[in-house]
């Protein structure tokens, strides 16, 4: 199933030149201790003079997936209902709905034929509770480090995360730190910038006096500080734990064809508007392939491909499918598919790669020489990779990264704007980081 629709023009509106300025530092920086008028926050639990900065909240964010068949409409109407994801224009309300309705006994189906549900959301609090664990060892100045999943579709939902964050302590006067972590490597608007987009819009709706009328003056000066782990491509350990399930897969061939066996790294594709809008996520995924094949010492031949077109307009290509189909027919059956954008299974590998890719390429003769290498899941070597990135950020008291406060070109949402204002501009000193 396939969540990219063509994207067309979010708004005819335009930011002012005043809200388009430019910032100089590569990593924005903030102190975590105080709150704008310098005064001291009270911290939602108690601590000692090892853990002075926590508790911290490390929220996991990713797209999310129907656990049981049960959820699949509600996930199909989340998502159809997206205007960042897939916009719809003034009909989005009407569309939306139909489309998920006539969309959801298709993808029940296909859940079924995975074993009735998505495993994202059992893999994502696996990886959010076992990072959290070599946290609270390795940065014990921010401990406790308390896990978190928001899910942009599917339960758990954004909403309920942010009001879980608020029973917990944080905030409402409490003060405290959340880092929203990005479990999509490699930064997209359709993606990481909608969930980001989810995240503000929850935290106004919850934490602004603005929105909400019934904080008190100390609840609102106390709200929760958020940092953002927005993108990763390149991470060292991101990039060995891929290596490393690449190699298992690869002493499956036979050694005499082993360094000949084709690499396909795929990815969900994008909408070409939306490509040519700006949007970096072609290049930072084209960034984790070339440091894979520098760490596997470019033994084998490869190639990026994508997967998951969907309707007539142009897509950033070549389809995964369509290239197994032309390799296999024109002898090349050694095939290994990676899927590089992905940090756990879910319906893009298990139904649309295993059931359909790999199914259809043996139909034409591939002889089960058409294999996919391991998702990361569980990888021990995914999850330390994790926790060395997260606890660099709390060390470094970073807010995000430069490229956070970088719009897309031809970028004309006002959401988009406002958003990155917010998770870039969370700093004593107003210069300090400000959106593009």
């Amino acid at each position: 199933m396939s969540v990219q629709h063509p994207l067309r023009a979010l708004t005819k509106r335009t930011a002012t030149p005043s809200q388009c300025l430019y910032h100089q530092p590569r990593i924005h920086h903030r102190s975590l201790a105080t709150v704008s008028n310098g005064s001291s926050v009270a911290p939602p639990v108690t601590q000692d003079s090892t853990s002075k900065n926590g508790p911290t909240a490390m929220v996991f964010m990713n797209m999310g997936g129907p656990s049981t068949t049960d959820e699949v409409h509600g996930f199909l109407s989340r998502l159809f209902a997206d205007g960042d994801l897939i916009p719809l224009g003034p009909l989005q309300g009407y569309l939306g709905p139909l489309i998920s309705r006539r969309r959801t006994p298709k993808i029940q189906k296909q859940y079924a034929d995975i074993g009735g549900g998505s495993p994202i959301r059992k893999w994502s609090e696996y990886q959010a509770s076992e990072m959290c664990k070599i946290l609270d060892q390795t940065n014990p100045e921010s401990a406790p480090h308390k896990p978190y999943v928001a899910f942009r579709y599917a339960d758990p939902l954004t909403e309920e995360m942010y009001s879980k964050l608020l029973e917990d302590g944080f905030g409402k006067g409490r003060g405290g730190r959340a880092v929203a972590f990005t479990q999509y490597p490699q930064y997209s608007c359709s993606t990481t910038g909608s969930s980001l987009n989810e995240l503000w819009k929850w935290r106004q709706r919850m934490e602004s006096p603005t929105r909400n009328t019934n904080l008190t003056a100390a609840e609102a000066e106390g709200s929760i500080r958020w940092s953002v782990i927005d993108r990763w491509p390149t991470h060292p350990g991101l990039v060995e734990a891929f290596a490393q399930n690449i190699e298992a897969k690869l002493q499956t061939y036979p050694e005499e064809v082993r360094d000949s066996v084709v690499l396909l790294y795929s990815a969900h594709s994008l909408p070409m508007s939306v490509v040519n809008r700006g949007d970096p996520y072609p290049a930072e995924v084209a960034a984790t392939v070339w440091a894979v094949q520098q760490r596997l010492g470019h033994r084998n031949p490869y190639r990026l491909v994508w997967q998951s077109q969907v309707g007539p307009s142009a897509w950033l290509g070549a389809q995964t499918s369509d290239t197994v189909t032309n390799l296999v027919k024109k002898g090349q059956k050694d095939l290994l598919l990676i899927p590089i954008a992905f940090t756990s299974d879910h319906i893009e590998t298990l139904f649309e790669i295993d059931l359909e890719v790999i199914h259809e390429a043996d139909e034409l003769g591939a002889e089960g020489r058409v294999r996919r290498a391991e998702s990361l899941n569980g990888s021990p070597v995914f999850i330390k990779a994790l926790a060395d990135l997260a606890g660099s950020h709390l060390r470094n008291g970073e807010i995000c990264s430069r490229q956070m406060g970088l719009r897309c070109p031809g970028c004309k949402s006002e959401k988009c704007l406002a958003q990155k204002q917010f998770f870039t501009g969370q700093t004593e000193r107003a210069n300090e980081a400000v959106a593009l």
